[in-house]
């Protein structure tokens, strides 16, 4: 079969006007790829084989809401071509694109994609191997000022030392959690609550000012730069927002990718979604990296099928698809 599956959370969840997923899925089918899908539970292994009980889907049209990040979709933004058991190893890409965090649900389908036996994006193994809050710590070098524990003594020393820090848990994720501490009085207290009264891990980072110019999402194929764009944070609220602008490609940010780039080819997590904020590489998204389908709506760009046509060879594409 020429087709994708798209190993994910319900479809019923998603949110179609934005989630990245769907504009994976959407530029798979305008290429003449059959799209299934199914969620973690939809997995089994049978002697040896990996089979998805998944539901072939066609997505209704869609365009963009204008000057804004949304997609115009219909309430009910697919229908359901088909149910069936198939074997995963006969699609010619598997999608991993379960919401972190990576929990017990998202390990033990990773282990199960372990044995899909064709293509899977990204790699469970890399999934496994590369923490995206902790890989850029690999590269102090390019990073903020960073402390990471559950040390209430050390994170407030480390307060100290930075003036104000951007305070957030190992495992977060959506900017969930995310606190902004600085060096006064509010503190201790701020600390025992991120931290759990010091039973949490936390990620600590020097605040930097220079946010409110931009923290630029890099997308990464292949640990190459395909794109990227602008996000700010809101007037009443420090953590960054959906894409508001393009962004300019610039030799800081090429020196993050010419060092970050070999460690996610040799992981083999081919879709990455790179923070930085002033120069400094903040974090590196590769359990399910979004924004593109936003970027897409907002610029006019096309990131997703750009992200599809380099993990489809161009002799898997239907005839007349020019890759």
């Amino acid at each position: 079969m020429t087709g994708v599956l798209f190993v994910t959370d319900p479809l019923a969840g998603l949110q179609a006007d934005i989630d990245a997923t769907i504009g994976l899925m959407s530029a798979s089918q305008d290429l003449g790829l059959d799209v299934w899908c199914c969620d973690p539970s939809g997995l089994a292994v049978v002697d040896g084989r990996l089979l998805a009980r998944a539901h072939q889907i066609r997505l209704r049209p869609r365009r963009p809401a204008g000057g804004d990040h949304r997609w115009l979709v219909d309430a009910t933004w697919w229908d359901e071509l088909d149910l069936a058991t198939v074997e995963v190893a006969g699609f010619d890409v598997v999608h991993l694109r379960i919401d972190p965090p990576v929990d017990e649900r998202y390990l033990h389908a990773t282990y199960l994609l372990d044995l899909a036996g064709t293509r899977v994006v990204n790699r469970p193994e890399g999934v496994r191997a590369v923490h995206e809050k902790l890989v850029a710590l690999r590269f102090p070098e390019l990073c903020p000022p960073t402390y990471v524990g559950a040390s209430i003594a050390g994170l407030r020393d480390f307060v100290a030392s930075v003036g104000t820090a951007v305070v957030k848990p190992v495992d977060g994720f959506a900017g969930l959690d995310v606190w902004l501490v600085r060096d006064d009085h509010t503190a201790v207290a701020l600390l025992e609550s991120a931290t759990h009264g010091g039973q949490r891990q936390v990620i600590a980072q020097e605040y930097l000012p220079t946010v409110a110019h931009g923290n630029k999402r890099l997308f990464l194929v292949d640990g190459e730069i395909a794109g990227a764009v602008l996000r700010r944070p809101a007037a009443d609220d420090f953590r960054i927002g959906p894409p508001v602008a393009p962004a300019t490609i610039d030799d800081a940010d090429r020196a993050i990718v010419a060092a970050l780039g070999p460690l996610l080819r040799r992981h083999g997590l081919a879709i990455a979604g790179a923070d930085v904020i002033g120069g400094r590489l903040i974090e590196v998204n590769v359990t399910c990296p979004g924004g593109m389908h936003k970027t897409d709506a907002l610029l006019g760009t096309r990131l997703s099928e750009t992200i599809v046509r380099r993990l489809i060879e161009p002799a898997l594409l239907p005839e007349g698809v020019v890759a």
